[in-house]
């Protein structure tokens, strides 16, 4: 018989089998359910703008909704809850800040990147005031957008390496995402939230605005009255007097530092006389 001189080819993995696992051997692992991608609401009247700004979150792998006024913005986060949302400060008829008030009112502590005019230091400050927790002057980089949006996204994931940390009546639990005084629930935004964390891990230490802003919101560079408006609206809600801060200290000429163990007020006087 003639023989055949065909290349026989490998086989390939073949089905799984369906059998029973033998003895001894070792079932894999499932495979891991992918992550849902993250949902982003991008709101500015110009289209050109959110044209720009959806097709780059869309090319970094965002799931991207778009809206053109305030209550179209309102209306898109009750029906579907984003992930982040950025927010023009200058909105026809509801302005971003009013948008940001009836969202977090609505929908809870969603994180917020204000898109605002260059040289206007009032209206970021506004929007840091009413929770905000990033800003982005116009004109912008899209891909420093892109950035700001992965910072801000990464900073909501919960920390693996610590567990919930407390001291002076308040505690901060990273893993939910949850911090109480004395047992009552504290409505934090992203970066108060942090920022809590942060002084909660150092008591006793001095940290610089410039040390802050590279700590807690991973920045080596950017507007340092972002700090300042952050640590007042942090004081507003853990000191009992926050117009003479106990727990949150001013340090003339460093910084601030959280200090469970003051019995009284501060002797760094009236909270709004910043470092």
């Amino acid at each position: 018989m003639q023989q055949s001189h065909e290349r026989q080819e490998p086989a390939g993995p073949g089905p799984a089998p369906t059998g029973p696992t033998p003895a001894g051997a070792v079932s894999p692992a499932p495979a891991p359910a992918p992550a849902r991608p993250a949902r982003i609401l991008v709101v500015d009247d110009d289209p050109t703008v959110a044209e720009v700004v959806t097709g780059y979150l869309d090319r970094a792998g965002y799931v991207v909704d778009r809206a053109g006024d305030g209550p179209a913005a309102l209306a898109r986060a009750a029906g579907n809850r984003p992930d982040l949302v950025v927010l023009d400060l200058m909105l026809p008829g509801m302005d971003g800040l009013e948008v940001c008030r009836r969202m977090r009112a609505d929908s809870g502590p969603v994180p917020v990147i204000m898109l605002t005019a260059r040289g206007d230091e009032d209206d970021r400050i506004l929007g840091l005031e009413v929770g905000a927790d990033d800003y982005v002057t116009k004109p912008f980089s899209p891909r420093e957008l892109v950035l700001r949006v992965e910072s801000v996204l990464r900073r909501t994931r919960p920390r693996a390496d610590t567990g919930p940390l407390g001291a002076a009546g308040l505690t901060v639990d990273p893993a939910a995402r949850r911090a109480t005084k004395n047992g009552t629930e504290l409505a934090l935004t992203l970066r108060e939230f942090d920022l809590l964390a942060f002084f909660l891990r150092h008591p006793g230490r001095a940290y610089g605005r410039e040390d802050l802003m590279r700590e807690v919101w991973g920045w080596d560079f950017g507007d340092l009255s972002t700090v300042t408006v952050h640590v007042r609206r942090l004081r507003g809600k853990v000191e009992d007097d926050p117009g003479r801060p106990r727990l949150i200290q001013t340090v003339w000429g460093v910084g601030y530092r959280f200090d469970p163990s003051a019995a009284g007020p501060s002797a760094a006087g009236p909270a709004e006389q910043e470092a």
